[in-house]
């Protein structure tokens, strides 16, 4: 049974420093940011947009703490956004980059503020891009559509899969083909499609070819193809020259720019969640540790996906000598992270750390239960901490009322 260590691509970034030191007065639970994990990420990445030309952007839906987003100016185009905050959070904290959004649906009484902010607008459905696409190409902003090509490559997690069927994702061949006009397409400036989700590039290069099937025969008339996130460039495994044949085919193919937008990949394995035992308990057997964050209030992508993260000096399966069912505090009976195997009897008072909590957690949490948020430190290259938030009953209770 291999335990997690610090050799493991999670927990790299703490292995030049004493985690006794580094941790053991900080108050529970903590995400800690990674800066020199993020920068590593930002090398790689502003790397790839040098050698082939893309341009690559934070997807902010990932990770938008934006503290770290003058550091992440330095390699990134910009940011993509969701919607109008996203979008706002970008236009001020990246220093001028570039501010592109997708939305499913815009609201007609927020897209004249949207416009203040976002340099390209991509819309979900031709009514949309009918409606609201001449206001943004009059106030000189870059259209596109966002495309279904209708191939899946993701199994296990159909939540996040764009291209699953009955999708709200996109439009699909067969609509273009009964929904546009010369007119409508006269506004586009670039197409856009999203399919991935914390994967290789050889699904890229799958779903690359039934894009040119589907919309080969429109894409010379653009000037860009945002090809999406969910690349996982940043991990040590990565095809990076399978990605690299697939922007240079749409950039000599079809004489078009090309964009990333990835945010698992800027932020992957540059953030801890640093916990503590509150109690052990057991029941029928099982040995549980109750701990002081809560999956559902600090890191719902545990229900959601579903999925283990990984823990220092762990092992996501039981069987082990010291095995837990690691769970939050709240009051619901599902709050639970998992079972583990621990290289060492667990007790109350000791650190328990995750890793990769950098993404999908800050900008997912919840107050649930009168859970408190976790407070946000920096860890910087010298290993000193800097607390970036105070967060406290305030941050519940504005949100409930005034």
């Amino acid at each position: 049974m291999e335990y997690l260590t610090l050799g493991h691509p999670p927990f790299q970034g703490l292995a030049t420093h004493q985690l006794g030191e580094l941790f053991g007065s900080l108050p529970t639970p903590a995400y800690v940011i990674d800066q020199a994990r993020l920068e590593q990420n930002g090398q790689v990445l502003s790397a790839l947009a040098q050698r082939t030309g893309c341009h690559i952007l934070l997807a902010q839906k990932a990770f938008s703490n934006y503290d770290f987003y003058p550091l992440l100016s330095q390699y990134l185009a910009g940011t993509e956004a969701s919607g109008l905050y996203e979008a706002r959070l970008g236009f001020e904290e990246m220093g001028g980059k570039e501010v592109h959004v997708f939305c499913a649906g815009y609201r007609e009484d927020e897209f004249g503020e949207l416009l203040r902010y976002a340099d390209h607008i991509v819309f979900n459905s031709i009514h949309q891009l009918k409606t609201l696409g001449p206001r943004a190409k009059e106030a000189g902003k870059s259209v596109g559509l966002r495309i279904n090509p209708q191939c899946s490559t993701q199994e296990g997690h159909a939540i996040y899969d764009p291209c699953a069927p009955g999708s709200r994702m996109g439009v699909t061949r067969e609509v273009w083909n009964a929904q546009m006009d010369t007119h409508t397409l006269a506004l586009l400036d670039g197409l856009h499609f999203h399919t991935l989700c914390e994967q290789n590039a050889d699904d890229l290069a799958t779903t690359l070819e039934a894009v040119e099937e589907t919309f080969g025969d429109v894409l010379p008339g653009m000037k860009w193809l945002n090809m999406g996130g969910g690349h996982h460039i940043t991990r040590p495994d990565y095809q990076m020259d399978t990605l690299e044949g697939c922007i240079r085919h749409a950039q000599d193919t079809w004489g078009v720019e090309v964009y990333l937008e990835p945010g698992e990949a800027v932020a992957l394995n540059a953030g801890y969640l640093v916990s503590r035992v509150v109690d052990l308990v057991e029941n029928a057997g099982v040995h549980i540790a109750i701990l002081d964050v809560s999956a559902a209030c600090h890191m719902p992508d545990v229900l959601e996906m579903p999925y283990q993260p990984p823990i220092l000096q762990a092992v996501a399966q039981p069987g082990g000598a010291h095995t837990y069912r690691l769970a939050g505090p709240t009051c619901l009976a599902g709050d639970v992270v998992g079972d583990y195997s621990f290289a060492q009897p667990l007790e109350r008072g000791d650190l328990v750390v995750f890793g990769d909590m950098a993404i999908y957690t800050t900008c997912k949490n919840n107050t649930f239960n009168g859970m408190p948020l976790p407070d946000l430190w920096r860890l910087d290259p010298q290993g000193g901490l800097e607390q970036l938030t105070q967060f406290g009953y305030h941050n519940f209770k504005a949100r409930l009322g005034r």
